[in-house]
């Protein structure tokens, strides 16, 4: 055989194969750096790794123990529960919910100030100065299926206010929901050929999947952060901490995670093996446990579960150091690792303080100064009580030598007693009750000024006097103060984070169009927008509206007697300066009607053109309200709405032939309106009445509201009630 004459290559050459091959490894190694679904936790020096931060995890909740300890008490505060801390034990048992009352008062007012009546919660910052009101409503229908109005909101304010801390965890929900409807469908004459003329109904399933954000009030027991000397979550893990949530797992939702792939399989079945029954998780507090105790189910309803951590941390991995999401089961046993799976590289906990206590990242429970406080009022109204029982029965004295048959005293209706009258007497007992209602009125009045619970919060009030004019506007200043410094830390912390997460998770999961209803500028031409999904770049910055909007809508009137001052400037002493008045008049006229009557009552000159007869018929045949404009051809209009509604006729339902029925009606009622006007304006007839011109008597100033004759002060000027620190009159 022939010896082969290829030249070998050099020791530093590379082939083309090699340098494939080469290449292929390259790019299986960003691929892997791009998958954020590869399992970390079977890699030996992760694992080792995580081993170190369940240590570090445990020994952090043993430390805040007490902490949770207290807050537990706290939580039998708010429900009132009576406990170990009361010294009085007496017939009575009694709670006195002082501590309670004020929380709900703080929970209603701040949660009205967060969601104003206006429904106008989010606001947009674009760098290109448009307003992207599709995304704006994209968010305001993320803010509704969440149910942050009615559900999340108000247990955070509660949970702040007990615990000290507010915290969301903010994730995506699907949802697959198989509907069955029934449909017409054209009769099939033949393989492939139907007849339009003759239907047939038939039933027909679909599956529907839906996705939107979910979001999650956590106890704050359930929530570790080291080192707890960290100012925000971000910091924590910049500083090589972690981040952990206690999470308590029902066999269900173990198997549901193996089939998800978020926990790896061999590790959690370890774990299915060796789960806890349903009293093997009271080594920590279990605040959910205690809210299903205080509603009356004194059975855990989760059966047996296992206890886990949720944590947070940044590992090494391949060289480069990355923000991971782990499941620790034990202290030898790694559930799961994986980078973070969220594209922005967030986490989904958003955390802070009611109130900053300055080297510490947990606040301190608003409970704490009252605490005392309220046990003493539940000691003092139960001694009262006891008090009361005793002095609403009579004491009754007599002389047993001049009475030997005081067995015959019996108290009954008609008793007859067989004693002497003279030398018997009734004595009635100290009525202590009294001074005990005042002790409890006192501490309620202190528990209520150390809460910044105003009066103005309260919707009855129990004080013999009462307040003037004065009082109730200087009440009603200290009111907005105290709620708006409260409500701006929600905002900051948890609001303007959390529609940032949204967007995000949007961005992430969401790969279809969807459809949501629309208010603003395009409000009365299109009910509803499709939104496509969204780029994730730096073009918009959103934050919460709603505690803005809600202060500002404190100062309408304000605002109005200052618009009245800008209106009475005369043109010479502007300098070349021009007054628009537009973004006051539409900042007003949204925060008084709302968001569905601002469009219709202030109109923008783009909304004033006409919209084209084929997207009106595409309009009404959706189902549709589409209003008419005083531009259209009313008579082609008609005839091409009719055309339309003959052609939908049996496709769109019944529906969308109101729709189209009611438009033409308006169209024929606008055609007669047009016709009168013409007429009138032939004859010369006088147009409608107006309103009497400015300075005429009896015509009220723009502005002016109802009320008494009061005397006339310079246009603008705000009432001496209305002043800040201003003395009460007397009535």
């Amino acid at each position: 055989m022939d010896k082969d004459l290829r030249t070998e290559p050099e020791d530093d050459e590379e082939t083309e194969e090699q340098a494939e091959a080469r290449g292929r490894e390259l790019d299986r190694a960003a691929l892997r750096k791009l998958d954020r679904n590869e399992e970390l936790s079977t890699k030996k020096a992760i694992n080792k790794a995580l081993l170190d931060v369940y240590k570090d995890v445990e020994k952090g909740f043993d430390d805040q123990r007490p902490r949770a300890d207290q807050q537990m008490d706290d939580w039998d505060i708010f429900n009132c529960q009576l406990g170990p801390k009361q010294f009085y034990n007496g017939t009575a048992q009694l709670f006195m919910p002082i501590v309670r009352n004020a929380i709900e008062a703080r929970k209603t007012r701040f949660t009205n100030q967060i969601f104003p009546t206006s429904q106008r919660n989010v606001e947009v910052i674009s760098s290109d100065d448009t307003q992207p009101n599709a995304l704006v409503a994209m968010l305001e229908h993320y803010v509704k299926k969440a149910r942050l109005r009615t559900q999340v909101m108000p247990a955070l304010m509660k949970n702040g206010d007990v615990e000290g801390q507010y915290n969301i965890y903010v994730s995506w929900r699907k949802t697959t929901r198989h509907v069955v409807q029934r449909v017409k469908k054209p009769v099939e004459v033949d393989e492939g050929v139907e007849d339009p003329d003759s239907e047939v109904e038939t039933i027909e399933e679909e599956t529907l999947k839906h996705g939107a954000p979910k979001v999650e009030v956590i106890a704050d027991s359930d929530i570790l952060v080291l080192p707890q000397t960290a100012d925000s979550i971000d910091e924590a893990i910049a500083e090589g901490g972690s981040v952990t949530i206690l999470r308590r797992w029902s066999k269900t939702k173990i198997r549901q995670m193996i089939k998800d792939g978020d926990l790896e399989k061999k590790a959690a079945q370890k774990l299915l093996k060796t789960m806890s029954d349903e009293t093997g998780g009271s080594q920590k507090p279990d605040k959910p446990k205690e809210m299903v105790d205080a509603a009356g189910i004194k059975k855990d309803g989760r059966g047996k579960f296992a206890l886990a951590y949720e944590t947070w941390t940044i590992l090494n991995i391949d060289g480069e150091r990355r923000i991971c999401r782990a499941y620790l089961g034990g202290p030898d046993n790694v559930l799961g690792c994986k980078r973070n799976p969220l594209w922005s590289d967030h986490l989904p906990l958003v955390s802070c303080p009611v109130a900053k206590v300055q080297g510490a990242f947990k606040g301190r429970s608003q409970i704490d100064p009252v605490r005392d406080l309220q046990y003493l009022a539940n000691d003092t109204i139960n001694e009262a009580a006891d008090s009361a029982a005793y002095a609403l029965m009579p004491i009754i004295m007599t002389d047993p030598a001049k009475n030997p048959r005081i067995g015959s005293m019996i108290l009954s209706m008609a008793a007859i007693w067989e004693t002497n009258p003279n030398d018997t007497k009734f004595a009635q007992f100290p009525e202590l009750w009294k001074q005990g209602l005042e002790m409890v009125a006192t501490i309620k009045s202190e528990v209520f000024q150390t809460l910044c619970v105003n009066p103005a919060a309260i919707t009855q009030s129990n004080s013999l006097k009462k307040q003037n004019q004065a009082e109730v506007a200087q009440n009603q200043q200290v009111d907005i103060l105290t709620t708006a410094d409260a409500v701006t830390v929600v905002e900051e912390g948890i609001l303007t984070p959390m529609l940032n997460r949204m967007i995000e998770l949007d961005h992430q999961y969401r790969d279809e169009e969807m459809t949501v209803a629309q208010y603003g500028e395009l409000g009365h031409r299109a009910n509803m927008e499709k939104i496509p999904p969204i780029q994730f770049n730096r073009h918009y910055q959103f934050r919460w509206l709603g505690v803005e909007s809600a202060r500002n809508a404190q100062m309408i009137q304000q605002q109005i007697a200052g618009m009245n001052v800008i209106r009475g400037i005369p043109p010479d002493q502007l300098n070349g300066y021009k007054v628009n008045l537009v973004p006051v008049i539409s900042k007003f006229i949204e925060n008084t009607f709302g968001p569905r009557l601002a469009p219709l009552i202030f109109i923008s000159p783009e909304m004033q053109l006409p919209v084209p007869v084929n997207e009106e018929n595409m309009l009404l045949s959706e189902g549709y309200k589409v209003p008419t404009h005083e531009m259209d051809d009313d008579d082609q209009h008609i005839q091409a709405h009719m055309m339309a509604m003959k052609i939908n006729e049996g496709q769109s339902g019944a529906g969308s032939a109101k729709k189209f029925q009611e438009h033409i009606f308006l169209h024929m009622q606008q055609k007669q309106r047009k016709q009168q006007a013409a007429m009138q304006q032939q004859q010369g007839a006088p147009g409608m009445p107006g309103g009497a011109g400015p300075g005429v008597a009896g015509t009220p100033r723009p502005g002016a509201q109802p009320g008494q004759p009061r005397s006339q002060g310079p246009a603008g000027m705000i009432h001496q009630d209305q002043m800040p620190g201003s003395m009460p009159r007397k009535m």
